[in-house]
């Protein structure tokens, strides 16, 4: 008979630099007997090497110039076991110029140890450490006030300690800790035994209150969450599917579920679930990469959320959130990013600061214009068009975001060009081709001759130049693939891209946004038979005059605020 599978839980340790957290966990380990064999003498040597006195932080830095600088710069992970359970340790850097991988770090867990230095007290990084973890939804915290030795165990220390760290939490309406535990690291006091030094603390040690906490409810039992990666089309063999990919983030999916698309707001029936050399299957659960074909040929892109239609997602183009900004420049009005949720990439601009943390006094907020490197604040976000999200409590996939700075690259560009990079494509059946190509040359001319700065990017000539090694027969998602690389290389310089070619058909034009998913892509379906159902931006015949089609073209993308930055 198998034993039982034990539980894993996740916790992450965080702190001000040097307040002892990395000697918390080297200490819980050495306690615990998780060490690999020899590896405390090989510390002990390496102590002996930087003639550094022997500290159990040293148990986790593995890289020496880590060592040398007595800082943990990387996110550390170790294991340990308790009676009940298997612990993943994450040990988070408390520098404030590595709080990036801190905060990489701490998202992955379930709970968090905070650690103060009894004698230095709440700092400024301690601050900031309980507003980032309340910011990232966990709730299950524990606060070690650590180095009691070096106050000589004074129960008024302690207490002093948790009632202003509290009051700081109370006051930004962060996390409350589930327990203050008075420890000294370095003689294993309250860690994973029962101290002698602090009989005025009759709480649970640190092992104890963490075998005390809840697993986190698993994410397939939150409502379906699935960011669209790409759409895929097979020809081969009389193959017609079209399959809608992407990661599972939260929930579940089976055939016959009725499901929308977020923001577009498309409503359709998974009908097959799909997958490479797999069995068929039924359902699907979060943590998958999987496909699905759906009954109706609905035309999504890129960056949209597949959910249940009984309980979709939200959707704006204004988001309030709180964030921590790392940018080395401001995170200032006025000027153009990039924000990243889930699969989508969209611009945004910051449009209002409602208040910035002051993690360096107690409870105190700022009037500032911008947000500076390593402030927290609270803020309102203005996006070009509608984003799918979730609050960060319901689901993390699409509650958490990242905001790209392009740096003076891309603004500069799009200020002196005078609109943003675009893409458009005329697709249509082979028998068009010939108008597909006058539409696209007479828009090329009157965006230049308006002095945007766009070129025309025939399929043809990638086909006779980048494509000259393929044969007659190669895959057509090789040629979908190459036609998209060199498509990025023009709009990555800020140009609007017109294209038209045969070997990339309207349903093949996914796959090209999938390439370039920051860019914004209009689909113009050239269609003389006006035979097509297919979802596109504007759908001609061919019989229109030049000027008419080109007209309806510039309105499109003025609306889309392309060529005006509205």
């Amino acid at each position: 008979m198998e034993a039982p599978q034990r539980e894993t839980f996740n916790v992450v340790i965080v702190g001000h630099v040097d307040h002892g957290k990395s000697t918390v966990v080297g200490r819980l380990l050495a306690d615990t007997g998780a060490l690999p064999q020899g590896k405390l003498e090989a510390v002990r040597r390496e102590c002996e090497r930087t003639g550094k006195p022997f500290e159990y932080a040293f148990l986790l830095d593995a890289l020496s110039d880590e060592q040398d600088q007595g800082i943990t710069i990387d996110t550390a992970r170790c294991f340990f076991k308790s009676a009940k359970r298997d612990y993943i340790i994450i040990d988070a850097p408390g520098h404030i110029e590595f709080l990036k991988n801190m905060i990489s770090g701490a998202a992955r867990a379930e709970a968090a140890v905070l650690v103060i230095d009894a004698k230095e007290g709440v700092r400024e990084n301690s601050r900031r450490h309980g507003y980032i973890l309340s910011m990232l939804g966990i709730k299950q915290v524990i606060v070690c006030v650590n180095k009691m030795d070096l106050v000589g165990y004074k129960a008024e220390v302690f207490r002093s300690i948790e009632a202003e760290y509290r009051a700081f939490l109370d006051g930004i309406g962060a996390v409350k800790p589930r327990q203050f535990v008075p420890v000294a690291a370095v003689a294993g006091e309250n860690l994973a035994r029962r101290g002698t030094e602090t009989p005025w603390y009759d709480g649970p040690t640190l092992l104890e209150l963490l075998d005390t906490l809840p697993k986190a409810p698993p994410k397939l039992d939150q409502p379906l969450r699935m960011p669209l990666q790409a759409v895929y089309k097979f020809t081969k063999h009389g193959d017609d599917r079209r399959i809608f990919a992407g990661r599972i983030e939260a929930g579940k999916a089976a055939v016959g579920d009725k499901v929308v698309f977020s923001p577009s707001n498309k409503i359709t029936t998974i009908r097959s679930i799909e997958g490479f050399n797999t069995a068929a299957r039924k359902s699907v659960e979060a943590g998958w990469s999987t496909g699905f074909t759906l009954t109706e040929e609905i035309y999504v892109t890129r960056g949209e959320v597949m959910s249940h239609v009984d309980k979709p997602p939200l959707v704006s183009t204004r988001v309030r959130a709180n964030m921590i900004w790392l940018g080395k420049s401001p995170f200032a009005p006025g000027r153009d990013y990039k924000l990243k949720l889930g699969t989508a990439a969209l611009p945004v601009k910051l449009q209002k600061i409602n208040k910035v943390i002051d993690a360096s006094e107690l409870g105190s907020t700022l009037e500032k214009q911008s947000v500076g490197r390593h402030e927290v604040a609270d803020v309102i976000l203005e996006l070009s068009q509608p984003v799918a999200f979730d609050l960060s409590t319901d689901c993390e996939a699409t509650g958490r975001f990242v905001i790209v700075d392009g740096g003076v690259t891309v603004a500069d560009r799009t200020r002196r060009y005078g609109h943003h990079a675009a893409m458009v494509m005329f697709v249509g059946k082979a028998g068009a081709m010939q108008r597909k190509h006058d539409y696209a040359r007479a828009l090329e001319r009157a965006l230049f001759e308006a002095g945007r700065n766009v070129y025309m990017l025939d399929g043809q000539n990638v086909l006779l130049g980048v494509d000259h090694d393929l044969w007659v027969d190669a895959a057509q998602s090789e040629l979908v693939r190459r036609f998209g690389e060199v498509a990025h290389l023009l709009v990555s310089a800020g140009l609007i891209v017109v294209s038209t070619t045969n070997a990339i058909g309207l349903a093949d034009a996914t796959a090209v946004q999938a390439l370039i998913p920051d860019t914004a892509m209009l689909l113009i379906d050239v269609d003389p038979e006006d035979e097509s159902t297919q979802a596109c931006d504007l759908r001609v015949r061919g019989s229109e005059p030049e000027a008419e089609v080109i007209g309806k073209i510039a309105e499109l993308l003025d609306r889309r605020q392309i060529t005006s930055l509205g």
